[in-house]
């Protein structure tokens, strides 16, 4: 999958497939139909913004979206590159798709946000997308240059719905099955029940028990599970 020439990566689990889409099946229907088809079946979309709270999967979603798009998307993490030169943004639009993840923590630097502006532009005379995330919906999150807020408020808005404890063991279930494991229903519920809540650390812990369960030959039951959180640095 291409990328800019900078330090990034996409997560081998940020798939449609491995997303638990409870409570968010109009996004997820939204997203795909982006990526499959450039449009999401209504007129004069020029992509959409996401927002929600920390690990709600955001960043799963637009890492999902470039995973299909291929060469024809490109992913940047604005979080990371808040304190960099604005030019940083000069050329994506040449892909189709651009995803910015966390764009509101450039909101408020003029330098940033003009080159925002100018990246819209470039996109609407190349009909390209721009799919963004942010914590908050476009009017909420602090974007100070007027041009540029109204094109961010154009764009269709999805709320990214956190997932209850049902969903939560689901989405666990789910990733550990688009990884060739099995995880039970009771193992889930002791890891949910023994770490942070977060899909981000709860995906993270489950990448540390594939591994050692590769190592050790053995199946993800609770006995292993508590063998294993016991290692790790910090827990009792």
């Amino acid at each position: 999958m291409s990328q800019l020439a900078l330090p990034l990566s996409l997560r081998d689990g940020g798939v449609f497939e491995s997303f638990w889409s409870a409570g968010n099946e109009p996004l997820v229907a939204f997203l795909k139909s982006l990526a499959d088809d450039g449009t999401s079946g209504a007129a004069n979309e020029a992509g959409c913004w996401l927002w929600g709270g920390p690990a709600t999967g955001k960043t799963h979603l637009l890492h999902a979206v470039c995973e299909r798009l291929a060469d024809d998307a490109v992913f940047l993490p604005l979080e990371q590159f808040a304190h960099a030169d604005p030019g940083i943004l000069d050329g994506l639009a040449s892909r189709r798709c651009v995803c910015l993840d966390n764009v509101d923590s450039v909101a408020g630097d003029e330098g940033f946000e003009l080159a925002l502006f100018a990246l819209l532009n470039e996109l609407a005379d190349r009909e390209g997308l721009l799919v963004a995330s942010a914590k908050a919906a476009p009017r909420d999150s602090g974007f100070t240059l007027a041009d540029l807020h109204s094109r961010l408020s154009r764009l269709p808005v999805f709320h990214v719905e956190p997932l209850d404890e049902t969903a939560r063991v689901q989405a666990l279930k789910l990733r550990a099955r688009h990884r060739g494991l099995e995880l039970p229903d009771d193992t889930a519920r002791f890891l949910l029940a023994r770490s942070r809540r977060d899909m981000t650390s709860l995906y993270r812990l489950l990448d540390k028990l594939d591994a050692e369960a590769l190592v050790a030959q053995r199946r993800l039951t609770i006995p292993f599970v508590r063998d294993v959180l016991a290692s790790v640095p910090g827990r009792k």
